[in-house]
C-alpha cells in the first residue's frame, strides 16, 4: 500500500522518525556486543587478539553484506518486512551465541544471525526509509536515525559490562536475545505504512549521465570505506587499549560510552548543520575533526586524556556517515534511496570491520596501538581527498561558452 494522505516533515513523520530511532537503538545492540565481549572471548578461547577481533569484523561483514539485502527488500516491500524479519533473527542469533561450544560456533552465530540477518535492517535500510519522509528536515531527520546505533553503543556497554560481570557473558547473550525480540517485534508493525516516491528530481541528478552517476557512487563507497576503517580505530579497540594501559576493560567501557554519546550530539549536531550548507561540506568538516581527534591520541595515553580525547572523537566524527546520505538522495532518485543509500552505507561497515581486523593485526605485529592510529589517519587523508573532490565537481561550472564569431 503506497500513502499518499502524509506529507513531507508531516506530523506522523516525525512519529515513524522516533519508531525508527527506537528500532535503531535497540537493533544496534548487535553492532557493539562483539566490542564488548573481546577480552572475554580472548580469554574463553585461548585465541589471540586479532582473533578476538575477528568475530566482531565477520559480524560487520555480515552486517554489510545484510543491509544490501535488506535494503533491496525494502525498496520492494517496504521497510516493515526486512523489520520484522530481522528483529527475529537478531533474538535466535544473540542465543545461539550464548550456547557456542567453540570459537567458530560464535563467530557463525555472530556473523550470520546477529549481523547478516539480524541487525542489518537497523541502519542501511531504515535510514533510507526515513529520509523518504522529509524535504526541508531530511538533515536532522536523517541525523537522529543514523544516532540510533551510537545510542546503542552509549546504552548498551556499561549495561552489557555489568551483566558479563556478574552474570558471565553467555547469560548475558540469552537476556539480550530476548529483550532485542520482545522490543523490536511490535515497534516493527508502526512501520507498515509506505511512503509516496512522487517528487521531482534535484536538480543535481538531472543533470548528471550515466557514467557520471556511476562515479559517484563509486567514490562514495570508497570514501565510505575509508572514513570508516579509520574511525574504527578507536572504537573498536578502546576497551582492549584500556586493558593493556591498565585502566581495564570498565574504563574502556566507560570511553566508549562517552565517544558515542557525544557522537549522538555530534550528528545531530551536523543534521542541522548539513539543511543549511548541504551534506559535502558538512562531511568535510567532520573528516577534517576527525583526523585530528586520531593524531590527538598518539601523544596522549593518561587516563584523564583519554577520556577528553575520546569525548572529541565523538564530537568530530558524528556527523560524517549521515552526510553520505544526504549526497546520495541529491544525486539519485527515490525508488533507489534503499539500495542506494543502504550500499554506501554498507561500506562504511566493512569500513569499521576492516579497520578493526587491521588494528588488531597490527596490534599483534607491532605490541601496541601507535602504529594503528598513523594508519587509521592515512585512510582518513583519503575521505578528505574524496570530500574536496566532491566539492570541487559541484563547484564546477556546468555550461559551455559558446564561441564569438
Amino acid at each position: 500500500m503506497i500513502a499518499t494522505a502524509h506529507k513531507p516533515d508531516s506530523a506522523y513523520a516525525w512519529f515513524r522518525l522516533g519508531i525508527s530511532l527506537a528500532l535503531a537503538t535497540i537493533g544496534g545492540i548487535g553492532l557493539w556486543a562483539g566490542i564488548v565481549v573481546l577480552p572475554f572471548i580472548q580469554i574463553e578461547f585461548g585465541v589471540d587478539r586479532a582473533a578476538a577481533s575477528f568475530p566482531y569484523t565477520m559480524t560487520m561483514i555480515g552486517f554489510a553484506a545484510g543491509g544490501v539485502i535488506m535494503g533491496r527488500m525494502a525498496d520492494r516491500f517496504g521497510i516493515m518486512v526486512p523489520m520484522f524479519l530481522g528483529s527475529i533473527m537478531l533474538g535466535l542469533g544473540f542465543t545461539a551465541a550464548a550456547f557456542a561450544p567453540t570459537y567458530w560456533t560464535f563467530v557463525a552465530a555472530q556473523a550470520g544471525l546477529i549481523g547478516l540477518f539480524g541487525c542489518a535492517t537497523t541502519f542501511g535500510p531504515l535510514v533510507a526509509d526515513v529520509s523518504l519522509w522529509f524535504q526541508k528536515r531530511r538533515g536532522i531527520a536523517v541525523a537522529v536515525v543514523a544516532s540510533g546505533n551510537y545510542l546503542a553503543g552509549t546504552i548498551w556497554p556499561p549495561f552489557l559490562t555489568w551483566a558479563i560481570q556478574h552474570h558471565g557473558w553467555r547469560t548475558a547473550y540469552m537476556g539480550l536475545g530476548i529483550l532485542t525480540v520482545s522490543l523490536m517485534l511490535p515497534l516493527s508493525l508502526f512501520l507498515r505504512q509506505r511512503a509516496s516516491l512522487e517528487e521531482r528530481p534535484s536538480p543535481s541528478s538531472t543533470r548528471q549521465d550515466t557514467n557520471a552517476t556511476s562515479l559517484i557512487q563509486a567514490m562514495l563507497v570508497l570514501a565510505s570505506l575509508a572514513c570508516c576503517v579509520a574511525m574504527s580505530m578507536p572504537q573498536v579497540h578502546i576497551i582492549a587499549y584500556c586493558g593493556d594501559l591498565g585502566y581495564g576493560p570498565a574504563r574502556g567501557a566507560e570511553m566508549l560510552s562517552l565517544m558515542l554519546g557525544f557522537g549522538v550530539v555530534s550528528r545531530l549536531a551536523s543534521g542541522f548543520l548539513a539543511d543549511k550548507i548541504g551534506g559535502i561540506g558538512t562531511l568535510i568538516i567532520g573528516s577534517v575533526l576527525q583526523c585530528l581527534a586520531l593524531l590527538f591520541y598518539i601523544p596522549f595515553d593518561g587516563l584523564a586524556a583519554l577520556y577528553i580525547v575520546s569525548a572529541f572523537f565523538g564530537l568530530a566524527q558524528g556527523g560524517i556517515v549521515p552526510s553520505y546520505v544526504l549526497i546520495v538522495r541529491d544525486h539519485f532518485p527515490a525508488r533507489e534511496a534503499g539500495t542506494r543509500i543502504s550500499l554506501v552505507l554498507t561500506a562504511t561497515v566493512l569500513g569499521m570491520a576492516l579497520g578493526g581486523w587491521l588494528s588488531g593485526v597490527i596490534f599483534d605485529y607491532t605490541g601496541s596501538y601507535q602504529a594503528a592510529f598513523l594508519h587509521g589517519i592515512a585512510w582518513n587523508l583519503l575521505n578528505m581527498g574524496i570530500g574536496f573532490w566532491l566539492l570541487f565537481r559541484r563547484a564546477k561550472p556546468t555550461f559551455k561558452l559558446s564561441p564569438v564569431i
